[in-house]
């Protein structure tokens, strides 16, 4: 299997869940019995999935208290047969909190995080290769698949993401889609302002290489040494330009868990497929 690592990031205030996150970090909010960021984290390890590095800062503590050094999977159960659970997830935080006073955006954060998310010393075979994924999403059913990173890690594609139909928070979506004729793969599109072709969502689950975060992509030094704050979204689109970003779309359940509201509607639902009702 090409064991590749994960980050998942957790660094946000979470300002729009408050007061909810005024105490507790919005990825341990309890979601269906067990905190949003243990439903990824369950399926990072039945994907095969060993190591998983954290970014942290508000209440950063609280996550490394909860989740420790190493995370147990439980094991899938299907037609009421337990299967074996796989091997447990090696557990690392990239503090950013602690050593910078408060989170580096999301690009900020995993050009920080890299030295330990993709060590010198790794495995040829997946070297470079990680999957991203934030840990406020609800995605119970996506499967962090070994044929995908293989297609991923034989392409030469700096990243591969899953979009999904765009939410009510967020109707004009993110990023276009076209299939590139003999390309074979599906590119994720910089759309301008007025371009009148669909865009989706960004679901925040993507596989990445490290060279995304280094030159000429990137111009925050290795391991992020001064803490400098960037986001994302214009490296991905400074990519899609040059036709190194490629997508597909996910149809299965996904949720933004962005405000009480929708947090509260994820706990209904599942009150009410217990008692056998019908969700309002």
């Amino acid at each position: 299997m090409l064991r590749i690592p994960a980050m998942l990031l957790a660094a946000g205030r979470g300002e729009r869940m408050r007061p909810l996150t005024d105490a507790t970090p919005k990825p341990l909010l309890q979601v269906r019995g067990k905190p949003l960021m243990g439903w990824l984290l369950q399926a990072l390890a039945h994907g095969g999935v060993g190591r998983v590095v954290v970014n942290t800062a508000w209440l950063g503590e609280q996550i490394e208290t909860e989740l420790g050094a190493v995370f147990s999977p439980q094991p899938l159960c299907a037609s009421g047969v337990l299967a074996v659970a796989p091997g447990p997830l090696q557990m690392d935080y990239s503090h950013e909190g602690r050593d910078f006073g408060g989170a580096l955006e999301t690009a900020g954060g995993i050009a920080r995080a890299l030295p330990v998310l993709c060590p010198a010393d790794a495995p040829k075979e997946y070297a470079g290769l990680f999957w991203l994924l934030a840990g406020d999403v609800f995605a119970p059913e996506f499967v962090f698949s070994e044929a995908a990173v293989a297609r991923f890690a034989a392409s030469d594609k700096l990243a591969h993401l899953w979009l999904v139909p765009n939410p009510a928070h967020n109707p004009r979506g993110d990023f276009g889609l076209s299939l590139a004729p003999g390309a074979g793969v599906a590119l994720a599109l910089n759309l301008p302002a007025d371009d009148p072709r669909p865009r989706y969502t960004y679901s925040t689950i993507g596989l990445y290489r490290k060279a995304l975060f280094e030159a000429p992509w990137c111009e925050i030094p290795a391991g992020n040494p001064q803490g400098i704050k960037a986001p994302l979204a214009p490296l991905l689109r400074k990519a899609m330009d040059n036709g190194r970003v490629s997508a597909e779309l996910y149809a299965g359940a996904w949720t933004d868990v962005g405000t009480p509201a929708r947090l509260a509607q994820l706990n209904q639902a599942q009150q009410y497929a217990r008692d056998g009702l019908k969700t309002p």
